[in-house]
C-alpha cells in the first residue's frame, strides 16, 4: 500500500511540475513576443526619426535658398530705384 500512495503522490508531483512548467513556458513566450514588439517598435521609431531630420534638412535648404533670393531681389529693387 506505501508503494501505491509513494507512486500517487510521485505522480500529482509531476503533474504539478509539469503545470508549472507550462505556465512559466506561456509567460516567456508572451515575454517574447513583447519584446520583439518593442524591438519592432524601436526600430520604426528610429526609422520615423531619420525620416524627421532628412526632412528638416530639405526644409532648411529652402529656407535658405529663399533667403537668398530674398537678398537678390532687394538688392535689385535697389538697383531699379536708382534708375
Amino acid at each position: 500500500m506505501a508503494a501505491g500512495g509513494a507512486a500517487e503522490a510521485q505522480a500529482r508531483f509531476g503533474h504539478s511540475v509539469k503545470g508549472l512548467l507550462s505556465e512559466k513556458v506561456t509567460s516567456c513566450g508572451t515575454d517574447v513576443i513583447a519584446l520583439t514588439k518593442q524591438v519592432l517598435k524601436g526600430s520604426r521609431s528610429a526609422e520615423l526619426l531619420g525620416q524627421a531630420a532628412r526632412n528638416m534638412v530639405v526644409q532648411e535648404d529652402a529656407i535658405l535658398h529663399s533667403e537668398d533670393s530674398l537678398r537678390k531681389m532687394a538688392i535689385i529693387t535697389t538697383h531699379l530705384q536708382y534708375q
